[in-house]
């Protein structure tokens, strides 16, 4: 933000910063934010066991490297506090980190829930398996990112960009890398994947999404897919035709072995540039007036 005035904390395991923990240097931060300020709260490597709730507006978390500084918790999702690191206010920022939750394979698991309007994640690595990011609401902006997951493990309503992000699928079988939940056509939000870059482990192992909401949309453009991604591309979520009329999937400029569109479900979309155009830049998610 131009103008805007910072106050930098600092989290440090060892104790040799302002706070030990990173939830401690967010209770520790300004209420409202109101006065044109930030607060840079920076964190040095360690790997942090605890649940972080961002609940004040204009927080940037920095860490050193997102190999050195990981925020991880062990916790399905039961409830909308299961997540290791709830964003629920806006105008948040992160830099380098790691969010992880290592319950496993066995069921639902938020390594990140974002909730809060603009809020931008760089050189940010974020690891589970079925439900790793949680893009719930808001306008959303992800670069140079590293997303790890087997199943809907980018997921939610929000209206994201996510600018050269790799996305890996661990799943060995009936894996997906998104699943949007937009639940109506006048609602603006949505998945744009732009640059990035998409493997998985073995051949056919995921398809790029499946509508969590009947009027889901997610297109990819000028990525790199790998085998790992299904010749159909798409999927109605158990086999339900009603969800195959209501989406909107769509790719452009895509390329790899897994991109090959002539295989893809009839219902998806094979892009134009101008059908594209709306989807590949900042200004899908307003970046234009707040990234910062």
């Amino acid at each position: 933000m131009p103008g805007s005035r910072q106050l930098v904390l600092t989290v440090d395991q060892s104790g040799r910063g302002d706070h030990r923990r990173i939830q401690d240097a967010i209770d520790a931060a300004p209420a409202n934010g109101s006065a044109g300020s930030v607060v840079v709260i920076r964190i040095k490597p360690g790997v942090y066991r605890e649940k972080v709730v961002v609940d004040k507006p204009s927080i940037t978390l920095v860490g050193t490297s997102a190999s050195s500084t990981v925020i991880t918790w062990n916790e399905s999702w039961v409830a909308a506090e299961s997540p290791t690191v709830s964003v629920l206010a806006p105008d948040f920022v992160a830099k380098r980190l790691t969010f992880q939750n290592t319950f496993g394979t066995s069921g639902p698991a938020v390594a990140m829930r974002v909730a809060g309007d603009r809020a931008a994640f760089y050189g940010c690595t974020f690891l589970s398996f079925q439900d790793t990011l949680l893009d719930d609401m808001g306008r959303h902006y992800y670069r140079g990112c590293y997303i790890q997951g087997g199943t809907d493990f980018v997921f939610g309503n929000a209206k994201a960009l996510f600018d050269k992000c790799h996305l890996h699928s661990t799943s060995l079988g009936g894996g997906a890398f998104t699943a949007h939940m937009r639940s109506c056509e006048s609602e603006d939000t949505g998945f744009c994947f732009v640059g990035c870059k998409l493997t998985g482990l073995g051949v056919g192992t995921s398809i790029l999404g499946r509508p969590r909401g009947p009027y889901s949309r997610v297109v990819f453009a000028l990525s790199y897919m790998s085998s790992t991604v299904r010749p159909e591309g798409w999927d109605d979520w158990i086999s339900d035709p009603a969800k195959q009329r209501t989406p909107f999937y769509g790719q452009y400029q895509c390329y790899g072995e897994g991109s090959k569109t002539d295989g893809r479900v009839a219902w998806s979309h094979d892009l134009s540039q101008a059908e594209a155009a709306p989807f590949i830049t900042k200004v899908w998610v307003g970046g234009q007036d707040w990234l910062r």
